[in-house]
């Protein structure tokens, strides 16, 4: 597979009701200024959020820089999120509901279990390479989080990985798959590779993130059918 490398492929770093003024306009995640209509506080907030925990690293980055990056008080951010940690457990818990929701309707859809496997797979690559700065803080600051928040992101973790495990288990059963498959290694081998992402993909690489999953996806159908 080609890799969407860079030179800086080894650098971690570049992944309330009452409003004032300074809260009608923010600096989004790419630079630009947007009107608070088009774009909620919770929503500003968790972009610059993003946006400096990718530049900066989470434990460098103070709330009153986010705050101001978002152009909203400090009482609008602990009105919305209660603690700078709030902020990084929904980052990630974002993504992963969007995950879970597009993979229950992929598990319970129309064709046969290696087409919503192969689906499924694909699926997860290129949600994870559209929000790859989500997922790389993430990755790189849960051990921040305080136990409970890492107990529940953990929880939430589990529960995707056992409906994915849930369709390796299907095409065994079904005979569409490998009567010697070991579902828990199948979905430990393939998400430690998504996970991994974080640390190769490149926008502005060779492959776009179809191509990725369409490869990944591939790679991981040939490993579980019947010969």
């Amino acid at each position: 597979m080609a890799r969407n490398r860079t030179s800086g492929d080894g650098d971690d770093a570049a992944g309330t009701s009452g409003t004032t003024a300074a809260e009608g306009t923010t600096a989004a995640a790419g630079g630009s200024r947007t009107s608070g209509a088009a774009t909620g506080v919770p929503e500003r907030l968790l972009a610059e959020a993003t946006r400096l925990f990718a530049e900066r690293g989470y434990d460098r980055t103070s709330v009153q820089e986010i705050v101001a990056a978002a152009g909203v008080t400090k009482g609008a951010l602990y009105h919305y999120f209660g603690s700078k940690d709030d902020l990084l457990h929904e980052i990630y818990g974002r993504v992963l509901r969007l995950q879970m929701e597009r993979l229950d309707a992929i598990a319970a859809g129309p064709g046969d279990v290696s087409e919503r496997l192969a689906e499924a797979a694909a699926d997860v690559v290129v949600t994870s390479i559209e929000n790859l700065d989500d997922t790389k803080i993430f990755f790189r600051s849960m051990h921040q989080l305080g136990p409970d928040k890492q107990k529940a992101v953990r929880a939430e973790r589990r529960r995707y990985h056992e409906r994915f495990r849930s369709l390796v288990e299907e095409g065994r059963r079904d005979g569409h798959f490998r009567a010697d498959l070991n579902p828990d290694l199948v979905v430990d081998f393939f998400f430690g590779s998504v996970h991994h992402l974080g640390i190769w993909y490149r926008a502005d690489g060779p492959l776009s993130a179809q191509q990725v999953a369409a490869e990944f996806s591939d790679l991981l159908l040939h490993s579980v059918r019947r010969p």
